[in-house]
């Protein structure tokens, strides 16, 4: 309860808001900014359960992309053209509005392109992707005005240290950032615009009334808001399990410095379910959860020896082959996916609203989720 709370603290950061926001990741600040860009006066509070984003938004993998060949090519198996590419446009806009807000510089976003590696067994899936690199490169022209976004290469393969990989699409337009750094700079500007941002608050429910909604929380504090928007993707199902959005748990690890790492630039393999990329001379990887979809279906932070004897493989096998580095770090992200791509954004209750399902794409679509979730908040 609010009753052992101060008369300053009722007055300030326990006053009644406009909106409460859950969940201080890159929707959720994205949404806060654009409320208080077009409704300057309005209150806006940012509850996040961690002291950090606690999901995927400073734990992902840094990847500023759009799609691989074989992830877009596997989509089109389940989706229709329109819908496929409307969300690659969405994400390279969102991309773009991103870098227009943190600005690159803020955030160490370097555009080395990306590569999607084809091994032996792969060869099927190589050929397919180059029969139908035309009819992609002009869908793509018309959303990023680039002309040949994807690009056959082989020898780079070699020139890379690379073993056992027969070829390569090059994607010129993908880029790599620093989400510690795109996080931090998405909260100091929504502070510097009025936005309250108050870590370390577990949210355990909601109670309409007429005097608007009462957020419960594990701190026994109560806020109170005339709205309220979710911003938990994979966390969500923990305040409302009917939505069709399902945590999806991804292992990382990243090298101590490798004396001239031969690469960079991004790296997918296997649909995107392996990636890879340098971090300065070190080389981080992750992925590897469709080794044990049903064991990584977890909002529970943590690896599986499974999943880390697969990433050590591969690392050891194919990216360094004979190549001496050390193990500096591991962790675990969480993500919100489902059997559906497209984000979820609607009214799930009266003036409770959601923003979620990223579907592994936070970096590139979460700018523009937020703003659309923040415009549905403001048009009620």
């Amino acid at each position: 309860m609010n009753n052992n709370s101060s008369f300053w603290e009722k007055q300030t950061f326990l006053k009644k808001a406009d909106v409460i926001i859950v969940g201080a990741g890159i929707v959720g600040i994205n949404a806060a900014i654009t409320l208080r860009e077009q409704s300057p006066k309005s209150k806006v509070i940012v509850l996040e359960r961690g002291l950090l984003p606690k999901g995927a938004s400073t734990r992902n993998a840094g990847f500023a992309c759009f799609g691989s060949m074989t992830e877009l090519i596997a989509d089109l198996k389940t989706q229709n053209k329109d819908e496929v590419f409307n969300l690659v446009e969405k994400r390279w806009k969102g991309l773009l509005r991103l870098r227009e807000r943190v600005g690159d510089e803020n955030m160490d976003y370097f555009e080395h392109g990306a590569y999607e590696l084809f091994a032996s067994e792969d060869l099927e899936a190589f050929e397919e992707c180059q029969d139908r690199i035309l009819e992609f490169n002009q869908i793509l022209k018309k959303i990023t005005g680039t002309s040949e976004v994807f690009q056959v290469q082989r020898d780079k393969a070699k020139d890379y240290g690379f073993k056992g990989v027969q070829g390569l699409i090059f994607n010129q337009l993908e880029g790599q950032l620093h989400p510690g750094k795109m996080m931090q700079a998405l909260w100091t500007h929504a502070r510097s615009i009025g936005v309250d941002i108050i870590t370390g608050v577990e949210v355990l429910g909601f109670e309409s009334g007429k005097a608007g909604i009462a957020v419960r929380t594990a701190n026994d504090v109560i806020f109170s808001g005339d709205s309220v928007l979710l911003a938990t993707n994979g966390f969500t199902r923990r305040l409302y399990p009917g939505l069709a959005v399902q945590p999806a748990r991804n292992q990382v690890l990243i090298t101590k410095a490798v004396n001239q790492l031969p690469f960079k630039g991004c790296f997918h393999y296997q649909e995107g379910y392996y990636y890879f990329r340098n971090v300065g001379d070190r080389v981080l990887l992750g992925g590897g959860r469709h080794l044990s979809k049903l064991a990584e279906e977890t909002d529970e932070f943590g690896h599986t020896n499974l999943i880390q004897s697969a990433l050590l493989d591969l690392l050891r096998n194919t990216i360094l082959p004979n190549v001496e580095y050390e193990i500096d770090q591991w962790w675990s992200g969480i993500l919100g996916v489902g059997a559906q791509k497209v984000p979820i954004i609607k009214e799930i209750e009266n003036n409770i609203f959601v923003a979620v399902r990223l579907g592994g794409m936070g970096v590139a679509i979460g700018s523009l989720v937020g703003e659309e979730a923040a415009e549905l908040v403001l048009a009620k």
